[in-house]
C-alpha cells in the first residue's frame, strides 16, 4: 500500500519507519529541509515514560495564582489573548479536576509505557546511537508538602506496574551526586529507574537514515497547502510542489495538525504551546547531571545528553509567535543554577532555542482513523512527542495495516472531543 505521511518530525520520522518495515510504499512529506527541524528539534531529550502527566492538574489554577505572586510563573501568557488561546486555557482549566487527571494520566502512561517497548524493538532492529543514557529520571521534591502529594499519582502508577522508589535527600545524591551542593535545601523525590534520556535531533535523523534504506522517500522543502476529499476519502495532498497522491494518509504535522484538518472540517483542539530549551556544554561531570530531573515546582526539565546540559520549560501561550523571550532564558537559567551551578561552563557556550508543543486539553495525543476512510492522525503529543513517539508510530503503522493493536485504543482517537467528528457535508 503507498501512504503518505504528513511530516517529518519524529512523530512523522517514526511512523515512517514502522510503515516501512510493515512492508509499505512510503513517501514523507514537509516544508523543512530535512528532518526534526522544528519542535523535535532540541526538546527537553527526556523519555519520560514514567513521568508522563498532563498539565491539566487539580492544583494547576492555585499553583497558577502562586506563580503569578511571585514572579516566577512557567506558564506564561499573551496579555493581547487569541479567540484560540482562550479556548485552550478554559479547556485545559475543565481538565483540572481529579477524574479527569487519572484518566488523563492513565491514557497517557498506557501509550508511554508501549512506546518504551516499540523504542527497544527499534534498538534490537538496527544499530542505533543517539546518545541514550538508561539511568532513570528523578523527580526533586522541595518540601514536605510536595513530597506528600505524589500519593494521589502513586497509585496510578502502581495501577500501571511503574517501578519507582520513594528517595530522602541522601538518596537524591546517590542517585545524581551533582546535586550535592543543594543537599540541605532538598526534601526528597521520585526516582522512574525505567525512564531515559537521548537527543531526540539525532535519533530522527538515523531513523531518517535507516527508512531512506528500506526505501522510503523524502520530500523536503515541500509546504502542504490543502487536502483534498471525495466520496468520503482522501484524493490528494496539494502542495507548492504540486499533488502527492496515496492509498492512505498520515497526519503528523504537530502544532500545524490543526489548521490543515479544519479545512476538511475536523477540528482538533491542538494548541501551540510554545517551549523553551538552552543547552549547555559540561564543565565538570562530577557536578553535572547524569540523566534526566524534573523540578515539578518550576516546570524545568534538566536533561544529560553526551557532553551537553539541556534545560528545558516553560508553557508560553501566544500562538504562534517565534521571537525568543529573554524572562524565559533566564528562567532557563535560573533553573540549572539552582540545581546545578558548577556543572556547565560559560554562557558564551549557550544555545537558546524554542519550539511550538502541539497540545492537546488533555494531555492525551490524538492517534486513529478519522470519518475519512484512508485518512489516519499522529499528533497531539504536546510535551511527550519525543517519549511517546516510537509506541504512536507503532500503533500507526498497525491501523493503517489492518493489524490488531497492541495497546487499548480507548480515548486515543478524535472522537474522545465531541465536535472534532462533525466533518462538513460539502467535504463528503
Amino acid at each position: 500500500m503507498k501512504v503518505l505521511v504528513l511530516g517529518a518530525g519524529v512523530i512523522g520520522t517514526t511512523s515512517a519507519y514502522f510503515l516501512a518495515k510493515q512492508g509499505h510504499e512510503v513517501t514523507v512529506i514537509d516544508r523543512q529541509d530535512s528532518v526534526a527541524m522544528e519542535t523535535s528539534h532540541a526538546n527537553a531529550g527526556q523519555l519520560s515514560y514514567a513521568f508522563s502527566s498532563p498539565w491539566a492538574a487539580p492544583g494547576l489554577p492555585s499553583s497558577l495564582l502562586k506563580w503569578i505572586l511571585s514572579g516566577r510563573s512557567p506558564l506564561v501568557v499573551n496579555p493581547n489573548l487569541s479567540l484560540n488561546t482562550l479556548k485552550f486555557i478554559y479547556r485545559l482549566y475543565k481538565n483540572c479536576n481529579h477524574k479527569s487527571y487519572e484518566t488523563n494520566k492513565s491514557r497517557m502512561l498506557r501509550i508511554a509505557n508501549y512506546s518504551q517497548k516499540s523504542l527497544l524493538e527499534i534498538e534490537n532492529d538496527f544499530n542505533i546511537n543517539y546518545e541514550q543514557r538508561k539511568q532513570g529520571s528523578l523527580q526533586l521534591f522541595w518540601d514536605d508538602k510536595e513530597f506528600k502529594s505524589i500519593k494521589k499519582d502513586i497509585l496510578i502508577l502502581e495501577r500501571h506496574n511503574i517501578i519507582y522508589e520513594l528517595l530522602d535527600a541522601d538518596g537524591c545524591i546517590e542517585a545524581e551526586p551533582g546535586l550535592k551542593h543543594i543537599k540541605n535545601k532538598l526534601s526528597g523525590g521520585i526516582r522512574f529507574k525505567s525512564d531515559f534520556t537521548g537527543n531526540c535531533y539525532l535519533f530522527s535523523n538515523q531513523i531518517y537514515q535507516k527508512c531512506t534504506d528500506m526505501g522510503v522517500k523524502f520530500e523536503f522543502n515541500t509546504e502542504i497547502e490543502s487536502i483534498l476529499i471525495k466520496n468520503k476519502a482522501v484524493s490528494s495532498v496539494v502542495t507548492k510542489q504540486g499533488d502527492f497522491t496515496a492509498d492512505c494518509y498520515s497526519v503528523s504535522l504537530g502544532s500545524y495538525s490543526a489548521k490543515i484538518l479544519s479545512q476538511i472540517g475536523i477540528q482538533t483542539p491542538i494548541y501551540p504551546v510554545k517551549g523553551y530549551s538552552i543547552t549547555l556544554p559540561v564543565k565538570n561531570d562530577l557536578d553535572a547531571p547524569q540523566s534526566t530531573i524534573m523540578d515539578d515546582k518550576n516546570k524545568i526539565g534538566i536533561t544529560r545528553l553526551g557532553d551537553n546540559i539541556r534545560v528545558a520549560g516553560i508553557a508560553h501561550l501566544t500562538d504562534f509567535n517565534q521571537d525568543l523571550r529573554a524572562k524565559s532564558l533566564k528562567s532557563l537559567k535560573d533553573g540549572i543554577d539552582r540545581l546545578f551551578p558548577q556543572s556547565y561552563k560559560s554562557n558564551t557556550d549557550l544555545e537558546f532555542w524554542t519550539g511550538f508543543r502541539p497540545s492537546t486539553p488533555d494531555g492525551t495525543p490524538i492517534i486513529g482513523s478519522t470519518p475519512y476512510s484512508n485518512l489516519y492522525l499522529n499528533t497531539g503529543h504536546g510535551t511527550l512527542g519525543w517519549t511517546m513517539s516510537a509506541g504512536s508510530g507503532k500503533l500507526l503503522a498497525n491501523l493503517v495495516s489492518g493489524v490488531a493493536p497492541e495497546i487499548s485504543l480507548e480515548g486515543l482517537d478524535m472522537n474522545r472531543y465531541s465536535y472534532a467528528n462533525k466533518t462538513s457535508k460539502r467535504h463528503g
